[in-house]
């Protein structure tokens, strides 16, 4: 009689601790507040009577600050940005046959829409960084100097450069600190599609703007241009609801709230208008920390290279979505034969709305007339 009292009450003690651990589950979790830096009618247009609705911009119980230590990126003085568009062509002087460009880490507030901006750590100012652009075989002088709080370098992203030009501490250079100035010289080689970007801290300073395209033009020019060449980054942002921004982190419960290609969200991404029978070139590159599928309408494109390397015509799949994953590139190229308004955009399509509301982020427009 005893074992069976024993027994007995093991199994009601069991069954008490399943009920209580139900209970905690099925607790509701805290409301989150709303994100006061987006505007309602933000990609909406001037009629649209939709709302966005709160983002949950922590976990349960944690703050932004308690995933990431480092906190917001200091905001506090920091000025406006005086240009608007990234990913521009880079001015050079020559110096004995050199191409020499010049480059200044700083930050700024940039408007990734009219109404909503970051803050950012750039090269020149805008996001992305300027294109630096040259021809195969060009030899090449890049000076940065670094007006920004904490230590940086820069990295020639796929480029085969000499090892000390190489731009990752500790490995192949020291740390550019605030206030000093590094020189990177090497031979453009190969043709093709590369970018550039910090290799300190990478994990903040990438995210918060600290790349730009680097595209090297083939020394044989080619025998028929596409009608259009476009280079198109992609990445994510954060900002909080407290209206600072964060590094952005791939981390559940802390996915980004904005997601740009060439530092704007739609609508404020740039558009592309062309012609029936055109060839279009449009040069994907991922340089946040989420892969993007790109799904084009109206069209089917054909893979013509990656990471810089030409696929051959015989290996070039057909295709109308593509995945592009950090720190790769994609060229697609298409022929434009359906007029009307297509558009480009990213299939995770929490990646096409501003802070939740549709349509926003990773849309680009193409026109195709007549």
């Amino acid at each position: 009689m005893k074992r069976f009292t024993f027994f007995s009450l093991i199994i009601v003690l069991g069954l008490l601790v399943a009920a209580c651990g139900s209970a905690a589950t099925a607790a509701p979790a805290p409301p989150q507040p709303p994100n006061p830096t987006m505007d309602p009618n933000i990609g909406m247009g001037s009629g649209s009577a939709m709302q966005p609705t709160a983002m949950p911009t922590t976990m349960p119980g944690m703050d932004m600050d308690d995933m990431n230590m480092e906190g917001p990126v200091p905001s506090e003085g920091v000025p406006l940005a005086t240009e608007t568009v990234g990913g521009q062509p880079l001015n050079f002087t020559l110096d004995g046959g050199v191409k020499v460009f010049e480059l200044t880490a700083r930050p700024v507030r940039w408007p990734i829409l009219k109404d909503v901006y970051v803050t950012a750590w750039t090269y020149n100012g805008t996001v992305p960084g300027p294109m630096i652009r040259v021809t195969e075989g060009d030899k090449v002088r890049i000076t940065i100097k670094n007006e920004l709080p904490n230590a940086t370098s820069i990295h020639w992203h796929g480029l085969p450069v000499p090892n000390n030009m190489d731009g990752v501490p500790p490995f192949t250079q020291k740390a550019i600190e605030p206030g000093e100035t590094f020189t990177y010289e090497f031979t453009a080689t190969p043709a093709g599609t590369f970018m550039y970007h910090s290799h300190v801290d990478t994990d903040k300073q990438i995210p918060i703007g600290l790349y730009a395209p680097f595209i090297i033009d083939p020394k044989e020019p080619e025998a028929v241009k596409p009608a259009a060449d476009e280079m198109l980054m992609l990445s994510e942002w954060t900002i909080g609801a407290d209206g600072q921004t964060y590094p952005t982190m791939p981390m559940a419960g802390a996915e980004p709230n904005y997601f740009t290609i060439n530092g704007k969200s739609f609508p404020e991404t740039q558009s592309l208008t062309v012609k029936v029978g055109d060839v279009v070139r449009l040069r994907l590159a991922a340089i946040g920390q989420f892969t993007h599928p790109m799904h084009l309408h109206g069209a089917f494109f054909k893979i013509v290279a990656t990471d810089g390397n030409p696929v051959p015509e015989a290996a070039q799949l057909t295709k109308d979505t593509i995945a592009v994953n950090p720190g790769e590139r994609y060229d697609i190229e298409f022929t434009a034969n359906n007029p009307g308004t297509w558009v480009l955009h990213c299939h995770v399509l929490h990646h096409v709305t501003n802070n939740n509301v549709e349509p926003g982020g990773l849309i680009y427009v193409i026109n195709v007339q007549p």
